[in-house]
């Protein structure tokens, strides 16, 4: 029994993917945090199905993947921001419209070159294949990211929840904005070799979903999101051993299935708090 309990562990394979989903969970569930609360969700979305043309483009020119993946992403979040300042769509459209559009390019282009690199390990990762350079990369770009975060939390959440008034306190609303981006960029950079590109959104959108509707406290937030995030990954890693299952895809299965969780339980809390208000007596 205890045989069969532990023998994902004994393969290297194994363990790389618990390392690297384990090293990408802390950035993604941070992220996650300041998407869900600014209303950036899509932004995630959007970036992560824009990079596409960039590694295509990044192979053509026989450039490290990760450089064409980067600098797609940020013409994506920088086209994104420059349309929605200059025009009357709202921003969730023009989000919509610049990522399927780079989204359709990068399909295009990918048909019309000869690669070994399989469209299906760049959409939905290959976490089971990860080599030494993919988890060095996940992990300085974790480091960095995570560093930043914390450092700047303060600054982030202020600028999430009013950026009028962290202009009139003096922060560089601009830095912000652009290093919120950057961030994203990043990020998603470090999860294409685990997760892919479609599945990165769900790690930057599940965590911080899940921590709101379990806390109210910004810093209790993001130590949910990160803990549900490491939860999620080493379990869905876990069960895809057994159930001969891709495991980015039972990662965010587990993580949906603790969204779920959450909903009812968050639900059942504030029809109770609902009961306790209409027990209260009046007065007179």
């Amino acid at each position: 029994m205890i045989e069969t309990v532990l023998l994902p562990f004994q393969y290297p394979f194994m363990n790389k993917a618990f390392l690297i989903m384990a090293i990408i969970a802390v950035p993604t569930s941070l992220l996650s945090c300041y998407l869900v609360l600014k209303g950036w969700s899509l932004m995630g979305d959007a970036i992560s199905h824009a990079v596409l043309p960039g590694i295509v483009v990044a192979y053509i020119l026989n450039i490290p993947l990760m450089i064409g993946a980067f600098c797609a992403g940020m013409v994506c979040a920088l086209a994104t921001g420059f349309l929605a300042q200059n025009s009357r769509v709202k921003e969730d459209t023009i989000m919509g419209i610049v990522f399927s559009g780079m989204f359709g390019v990068g399909l295009v282009l990918y048909t019309k070159i000869t690669t070994d690199v399989h469209l299906d390990h760049v959409l939905f990762g290959n976490m089971l294949g990860v080599a030494a350079d993919d988890l060095w990369i996940a992990g300085i770009t974790a480091a960095v990211v995570a560093s930043v975060i914390l450092l700047k939390q303060h600054e982030f959440l202020l600028h999430t929840f009013d950026p009028v008034q962290a202009r009139a306190v003096g922060l560089r609303v601009g830095w912000l904005h652009y290093g919120l981006l950057s961030m994203i960029s990043l990020t998603i950079v470090a999860t294409l070799s685990a997760v892919g590109i479609i599945l990165s959104i769900g790690l930057l959108i599940g965590p911080g979903a899940i921590a709101f509707l379990l806390t109210k406290r910004f810093s209790q937030m993001l130590l949910l999101a990160v803990g549900v995030t490491l939860l999620s990954g080493f379990l869905g890693v876990y069960l895809s051993f057994f159930l001969n299952s891709a495991p980015a895809p039972t990662v965010i299965l587990v993580m949906t299935g603790f969204f779920i969780v959450a909903f009812i339980r968050a639900g059942r809390r504030r029809r109770k708090l609902s009961m306790q208000l209409t027990d209260l007596p009046l007065n007179s």
